[in-house]
């Protein structure tokens, strides 16, 4: 998968150099030397051009746990009882929170058959059994296909063909990794193609590079293969994360044992609501149930696997062991190790009188990033203008909050309310929505929620560091949508359909968050729009027209359902199971 960033370095010089020596050897000039070189279809430059456009189907492995294809929409399957039609990627996650629900139960998952498969390089076949795609399975090496997915082609492309005499006979265009990968595979191996220079390459974090030469476009698509990390493991699950992540995820906050297994025997009634406490400095404390202090070990490594905890201790030997860190998010780590054994943990963040109630933890932990308002409730009302506003908490007790353009300045301040609680007071002098001493009732490593349950006031804000510039997706879906004017293709609110409401209007999506809306390029309203990554890795889309009339209708936080160069489609699902889908198309 092209989500998840490894911090590998490149190739040294020398490994490069001799990458550029062996890509050079392949070209042959044609047409008595001038600058247009050919490909020879058995040439490793053409295998790094096949691997590069070969479907990805590493994405759907919590249904069939293989990359080298994946299983066409619509199908169903039946988990847990229930059955369920995937038609799309998001319908998998469905999957994963049934498989996530419940810590103890097995994850059992039958395909009703049959289904259509798609290869690597874009075959079809019918699997008729269970029998039938076992074969297949089997025949995929786990984290061992040869796809390239940390960059992709900018089409169209266009090639030339020739014939044994080196004179060019023909020209295709390219428009889909389809297209490529099936035009290279009907080559013979001595066949010989150009490329029509320069292309653009983007990769697996948004950043397009242009190359004007066969040994360019060699070395690029060579150094890309380890650029990222593929997520081509079988295990679906497993939520690949970097050793930093969890250190820093570990001292966060105290952690409370909620299941211990150990060599075949469950021993959670013996550690259950143990708390652990990691410090930076390797040690790590647990406080028993009769507040006895127990000290130990960890240090954290990188193996085949993933990341893995090692805890030492004399005398919680049952936590003694190196653990694979299986999954970690929403407050929760789990731990396995050989022979079934497991723990789980849950993070402790909230001011329960258990956790961290000093106010310099939440200060740092605001001055750390920007913070996107997802909610605010003033007496069970539901400040909608506000929606994807930018708190900015800065030194001195200086707090901004922005939607892009316009920006207002205030105050900030972290202590302990009347009740002894962790509080944060906002002051702003022309914005008295967030004007409040807001109670601390929720600290998770991406989000921090403030409530008064009595008077209905909340407020939840969801950490973006940087913008999420290190997030590939995130970026190329905001360059997507900066490519151009959008038209509104379909908006359909509980299986009422609005879409003519919106006819003959354009959204132009520009920097800065802003979104104009115009009619024959006569603009006549702006928004605030916003692509993010949310606490539960879910990518949201972010509109706020603040108005109560038909644009009013399209302020939410909807999620993120598909996108292509030229559609997205967006859903939100209301409190009372009330669904909307919106789709923009790009205008022609």
């Amino acid at each position: 998968m092209k989500k998840i960033i490894k911090n590998l370095m490149y190739a040294g010089l020398f490994s490069m150099a001799l990458i550029f020596n062996s890509c050079q050897e392949e070209f042959e000039e044609v047409n008595g030397g001038t600058d247009e070189s050919t490909i020879m279809a058995s040439s490793n430059t053409a295998n790094l051009i096949k691997n590069t456009s070969t479907k990805d189907g590493s994405f759907d492995n919590i249904v069939d746990g293989a990359s080298c294809f994946a299983i066409n929409f619509p199908y169903t399957v039946e988990v847990a009882g229930i059955q369920i039609t995937i038609d799309s990627i998001e319908d998998l996650h469905t999957i994963e929170e049934i498989f996530d629900e419940f810590d103890d139960d097995e994850d059992i998952l039958e395909i009703l058959f049959p289904i259509t498969i798609t290869l690597g390089d874009f075959t079809e076949i019918t699997i008729e059994n269970k029998e039938a795609l076992r074969e297949l399975i089997a025949e995929c090496t786990e984290g061992d296909d040869d796809d390239i997915e940390c960059i992709d082609f900018v089409y169209p492309i266009t090639l030339f063909t020739f014939d044994v005499n080196e004179q060019r006979t023909g020209e295709v265009v390219i428009n889909s990794d389809k297209e490529l990968r099936r035009f290279f595979a009907g080559l013979e191996d001595d066949d010989l193609v150009s490329i029509d220079f320069p292309i653009t390459l983007k990769k697996f974090d948004g950043t397009e590079i242009m190359v004007n030469s066969n040994a360019e476009l060699a070395m690029a698509l060579e150094a890309a293969k380890d650029e990222c990390d593929e997520d081509d493991d079988n295990d679906f699950n497993d939520d690949d994360f970097s050793k930093e992540r969890l250190d820093a995820y570990l001292v966060e906050c105290p952690w409370l044992v909620r299941e211990v297994k150990r060599d075949g025997t469950n021993q959670t009634d013996q550690y259950f609501e143990y708390l652990m406490n990691f410090t930076e400095d390797g040690a790590v404390t647990v406080r028993d149930r009769e507040q006895n202090m127990l000290t130990g070990t960890w240090e954290t490594s990188m193996s085949d696997h993933g990341v893995v905890l090692d805890l030492e201790f004399e005398v919680l030997v049952d936590f003694n062991l190196q653990w694979l860190v299986y999954e970690i998010g929403e407050g929760k780590i789990k731990l396995f190790g050989d022979d079934n054994n497991k723990i789980i943990l849950k993070q402790l963040c909230e001011n329960d009188g258990d956790g961290d109630d000093n106010p310099d933890t939440l200060r740092e932990i605001l001055k750390e990033c920007e913070w996107i308002i997802k909610k605010v409730k003033n007496e069970g009302e539901e400040i909608d203008r506000l929606l994807g506003y930018e708190f900015n908490f800065m030194a001195e007790g200086v707090v901004t909050l922005g939607n892009g353009i316009t920006v207002s300045e205030g105050t900030w301040e972290v202590g302990l309310n009347a009740e002894m609680k962790l509080a944060l007071l906002i002051s702003f002098g022309d914005e008295q929505a967030v004007n409040f001493n807001w109670p601390l009732r929720e600290l998770t490593n991406e989000r921090l929620k403030f409530e008064i349950d009595d008077t209905d006031y909340e407020l939840i804000l969801q950490r973006v560091c940087d913008d999420n510039a290190n997030d590939g997706d995130v970026a190329e879906i905001r360059n997507i949508m900066l490519g151009g004017q959008w038209n509104v293709a379909s908006y359909i609110e509980a299986d009422v359909d609005m879409t003519a409401e919106y006819e003959g209007v354009d959204f132009s999506f520009s920097n800065m968050h802003q979104v104009e809306l115009s009619v024959n390029d006569d603009p006549f309203l702006t928004g605030l729009w916003r692509v993010i990554r949310n606490k539960d890795q879910e990518l949201k889309f972010y509109l706020n027209f603040d108005e109560d009339g038909i644009y009013g209708d399209l302020t939410d936080d909807w999620n993120i359902v598909e996108v292509t160069n030229d559609r997205i489609e967006l859903m939100s699902e209301s409190g009372d199971g009330t669904v909307e889908v919106l789709v923009f198309e790009k205008r022609v």
